[in-house]
């Protein structure tokens, strides 16, 4: 499953430091482990600004690591200020789905919208 291009734009970010909380690693690897999260393969094109960003927030810094075969990666790791961040976001993230399963709709038997209101048949 893929998430639609709207939420991986909006969640990038997020799902970066997740990645990170795991521990250090190079672009290529947040890229392949954000596969399984249902971000797709991000290309470079759109992964590298999200970590730019998180890095001049200080949310994650880089450090050049040698490679035994070529040149050397630029290995991302997340910071105490990311530590935080990921947690607020996973906290606003359950505020946003308990607000979305529990908001009016669902609770007022009278609007149409709330899924466990029966329906008429409109023959």
């Amino acid at each position: 499953m893929t998430f639609p291009q709207p939420w991986i734009r909006a969640f990038m970010p997020a799902a970066v430091l997740r990645c990170l909380a795991d521990g250090p690693a190079h672009g290529y690897a947040i890229a392949q482990s954000l596969e399984p999260l249902g971000f797709g393969r991000p290309k470079g094109g759109s992964l590298y600004p999200v970590l730019g960003k998180l890095e001049d927030a200080d949310l994650i810094e880089a450090h050049w690591a040698p490679s035994e075969s070529g040149p050397g990666r630029k290995t991302y790791s997340i910071t105490s200020k990311g530590k935080a961040e990921l947690f607020d976001y996973g906290t606003q993230l359950d505020q946003l789905r308990t607000a979305l399963r529990d908001g009016p709709a669902r609770t007022d038997p009278t609007n149409s919208a709330n899924p466990t209101t029966p329906r008429k048949d409109t023959k």
